[in-house]
């Protein structure tokens, strides 16, 4: 169980659920938070400051991808979607939004709460390594505010683009598997969706590299992965 009361907003139109996560929750020994609409989710975040969201995605007025994304335009408290909505197509619009993993509805008392551990856990260490800002080249990166900026121009990336950077840039120097990136950047279920990190690796790669055939940021490691080339 957490040290200390860790608080955990539910985001959820149903009650039903709402107080099952609840029970779970409370037997985990989290302080829970509760709301049952995106705007007074966006209300609640702000006035608490919660540690986790558990944020269902269909909702009235307001849904799930849209509170993700007003969240993440001034924090990166992780957010958990927790959604019927299980196709894969779902999934990556919830974490191009913004949000840390993905949670499927019915889902086991056991299973919610391992994700809400394995989510903190990588909360704070993030946190413990945190740096306000990175500069490699032209290139600076503002984790406080969220911000690339690639010479004089700001670089338009999405949730997922920025959490992939972002990771790699933690790691300079270091050679990441592709595993070891999925886990961290997209949850324990996209490890071994090779084709998904290369597909947001071009694109990623396309905003920040001129020439692809002799890149200045990430290198690919032949076998072994990807790295951030430590600056000088």
């Amino acid at each position: 169980m957490p040290s200390k009361k860790t608080s955990v907003l539910v985001v959820d139109d149903d009650i039903y659920v709402v107080r099952m996560m609840q029970r779970i929750l409370d037997l985990e020994g989290y302080r829970v938070l509760k709301v049952g609409t995106g705007e007074a989710a966006i209300d609640m975040f702000i006035e608490e400051s919660p540690d986790l969201m558990l944020l269902d995605i269909m909702m009235p007025n307001m849904d799930g991808y849209t509170v993700c994304e007003r969240i993440r335009e001034f924090s990166q408290v992780p957010i958990i979607i927790v959604t019927a909505k299980g196709n894969e197509e779902e999934k990556i619009k919830g974490l191009d939004a913004g949000a840390d993993d993905y949670l499927t509805k019915p889902f086991s008392s056991g299973e919610l709460a391992a994700r809400v551990r394995s989510v903190l856990r990588r909360s704070v260490f993030r946190t413990e390594h945190y740096q306000p800002v990175f500069s490699s080249h032209d290139l600076t990166i503002d984790f406080t505010w969220h911000r690339v900026v690639l010479g004089e121009r700001v670089l338009d990336l999405t949730a997922t683009e920025y959490r992939l950077l972002s990771y790699l840039v933690r790691n300079a120097g270091r050679v990441l598997t592709p595993d070891q990136i999925l886990r961290e950047v997209w949850g324990e279920d996209y490890v071994g969706e090779h084709h998904l990190l290369r597909v947001n690796m071009a694109r990623l790669r396309h905003k920040l590299e001129d020439d692809s055939k002799k890149p200045r940021f990430i290198a690919t490691k032949i076998g072994l992965g990807y790295m951030f080339i430590k600056p000088d």
